[in-house]
């Protein structure tokens, strides 16, 4: 067992003495809670946003929405759009992180500032002058191209210390411990050839120790692995915390998940546990697309096309995309392939938790189908943005940059009806403060949604009773028996267990102000142990509206759809409210390493499109459904074998 694993283990432990310590003091106090100290609250937020200070943000409409705006608009306070429309979000987000890209931050505000050392560059004065031209765009065309091309087109970046230590006095001021959590961090933006391979950096620090470095960026190395130095000095010199979160995958070009090292060497060992210590949690859905699984790989899973995006070769139009990509870019096929990677390395380099981000390079974390701004700035809502591309840069015409230039079609995925409203990050934490959302992410007792904010329960256990699902605090029980949602369940031994296979209790509580619930899985993944491959298997284990789970373990029958199309409505007189239930696994092998994760699905909500038709007028885009099933998925629970 890792160290990390070591540590999980005895949080879990404690948090279970804890519990037992209250029933304890129960007998001698008259509150029956003394003592008890478990994660009860659950918060909500965004660790992916944009502001104008990021160059392909800022060269794609948003001129003047900085983090300072960023902040305000996920506190719930309303702003002004590009399109002169007031904008609000109905319930404010708990947590917030603006990432704007390391590589050539704040570059609009320090051209405007006309920043000496970024103006004395050849780079620096030409871009000045595609300012005052009003040519934006080309500027956040040749900084994404210069990505994809491995090439610094400035040299002297010294103004992104500056920068840094304003976007560190943006998140100071907006955070306020125990009401709401501004993260101090930005995005790496790792994009060799196209692949997307960024993560999002997220410090559990303040000011005193991020103001002691500068933001390491792709252009230093596009190696993971010299991210993860990165991080392992600022902890040793400041005695702070940080990870990195991947970016939503699908666009990796087969990278993010590659059974190999970025310099093509074999894995290790030593590089398994690297990456589990800094990348403890992913992204797996956003407006990109999603990223939990991919029809190619799963097909008889009938849910697994939601916002599947696999129309080009990484991100950029340089060719199109081939199978043997999706094992490298999809978190299903990622989380399998570290249980076998696990058995030959000695640790696991996949074992995350997962979260969802919107991505938004607007300023705005909007994450509803019903408050959809884009993905960029200049497709904020208007009459037919569908069918627009939903990005636009002037892109330049230079030999360096001819692979990305050369083609004259659009690619399908550039258009916007293709983009999703996605999605949020859920952490189970004791309070709102970074110390504890970061502790909490850290532990990944987190999940992801596409949106809704679905309230979800899951432990895994030896020895859950049935009725333990309709208990009033199924929190209490399941901490006090097992592990939560991102925790390894230890092998027990057979006379210790009321079963001879785990027991897994599950919670789903619709979104207050959503719809209603269509059905709760368990998606099981484990290596066979007879030949060394990943299987999977989905459960339904709890269905609504009292239709039956036959014996392969699946519901047949659709929950139904109450969406009237015309006019972008919904009503829940089908699905249930909360759906809960104790389910053990019928085909435990107490020899195959395995790990368990939930997904919730909602009854048939409109889509985003729906909802533009409907406001605006016009038709729908013939290329996406007018409606879909929002969803849910949690941190896996790991199984391993006693050695």
């Amino acid at each position: 067992m890792s160290e990390m694993s070591v540590r999980i283990a005895l949080q879990v432990g404690a948090i279970a003495l804890l519990l037992l310590a209250g029933l304890a003091n129960a007998q001698d106090s008259y509150s029956p809670h003394a003592g008890v100290d478990y994660p009860q609250n659950l918060y909500w937020g965004d660790t992916h946003v944009h502001s104008a200070w990021s160059p392909d943000a800022g060269g794609a409409g948003n001129e003047r929405l900085e983090p300072e705006d960023a902040f305000r608009f996920a506190r719930g306070e309303e702003i002004t759009a590009h399109n002169g429309q007031k904008i609000r979000l109905r319930r404010p987000l708990d947590f917030l992180l603006v990432s704007d890209h390391s590589e050539y931050l704040g570059l609009y505000p320090m051209l405007e500032e006309e920043f000496p050392s970024l103006i004395a560059t050849e780079t620096g004065a030409r871009w000045r002058n595609f300012l005052q031209e009003g040519r934006r765009s080309r500027i956040g065309a040749e900084f994404a191209l210069s990505l994809a091309a491995g090439k610094d087109l400035v040299g002297d970046r010294s103004f992104v210390g500056a920068m840094w230590q304003r976007v560190i006095d943006h998140a100071e001021r907006a955070n306020d411990p125990g009401r709401f959590t501004a993260f101090i961090g930005y995005e790496w933006t790792s994009m060799p050839g196209g692949a997307n391979l960024h993560r999002n950096v997220l410090f559990r620090d303040g000011a005193d120790r991020t103001r002691q470095i500068r933001p390491f960026s792709s252009i230093e190395s596009a190696d993971p692995e010299a991210l993860w130095e990165f991080f392992a000095s600022y902890e040793e010199k400041t005695g702070g915390r940080v990870m990195a979160i991947p970016h939503n995958s699908n666009l990796s070009a087969g990278r993010m998940f590659e059974q190999k090292r970025f310099n093509g060497e074999p894995l290790t060992r030593a590089y398994a546990e690297s990456r589990t210590r800094w990348e403890r949690i992913v992204e797996a859905t956003q407006i990109k697309g999603d990223s939990e699984a991919a029809p190619f790989l799963s097909p008889d899973d009938e849910f697994a096309d939601f916002g599947t995006w696999d129309f080009m070769r990484g991100m950029m139009p340089t060719g199109e995309h081939e199978d043997w990509m999706y094992e490298g870019e999809y978190v299903r096929p990622a989380l399998g392939r570290g249980l076998a990677l696990g058995r030959a390395l000695g640790a696991n380099p996949f074992q995350f938790g997962l979260i969802g981000s919107t991505d938004a390079h607007t300023s705005m974390a909007t994450a509803d189908d019903d408050n959809f701004w884009g993905k960029f700035s200049n497709n904020e809502p208007y009459s037919g943005r569908a069918e627009d591309p939903w990005a636009r840069f002037e892109i330049p015409d230079a030999p360096e940059f001819a692979a990305y230039t050369r083609s004259t079609k659009l690619p399908e995925g550039l258009y916007t009806w293709n983009l999703v409203a996605s999605g949020y990050a859920a952490v189970w934490a004791h309070e709102n403060t970074r110390a504890s959302l970061f502790d909490a992410m850290d532990r990944r007792e987190t999940y992801s949604t596409t949106g809704p904010r679905i309230s979800i329960r899951f432990f895994g256990g030896w020895g859950f009773e049935e009725g333990d699902a309709s208990k009033p605090d199924v929190a209490a029980i399941g901490y006090a028996g097992g592990v939560p949602m991102g925790g390894e369940l230890p092998a027990m031994p057979a006379q210790n267990r009321k079963g001879s296979e785990p027991s897994f209790l599950v919670s789903a509580l619709r979104d207050p102000e959503g719809a209603h619930l269509d059905r709760v899985q368990i998606v099981k993944l484990w290596v066979d142990a007879k030949d060394g491959k990943v299987r999977e298997r989905i459960h339904d284990v709890a269905v609504s509206d009292g239709r039956r789970i036959e014996r392969d373990g699946r519901c047949k029958k659709p929950v139904g759809n109450t969406v009237d199309v015309a006019t972008a409505t919904y009503t829940n007189a089908i699905g249930d409210a909360q759906l809960a239930t104790v389910w053990r696994d019928p085909d435990f092998e107490a020899s195959q390493a395995a790990l368990y994760y939930l997904r919730v699905l909602e009854i048939p909500t409109p889509r985003w499109t729906t909802y533009d038709v409907a406001h605006f007028g016009g038709k729908p885009p013939s290329a996406v459904p007018a409606t879909h099933q929002e969803r849910a998925y949690t941190s896996p629970i790991w199984y391993s074998p006693e050695p």
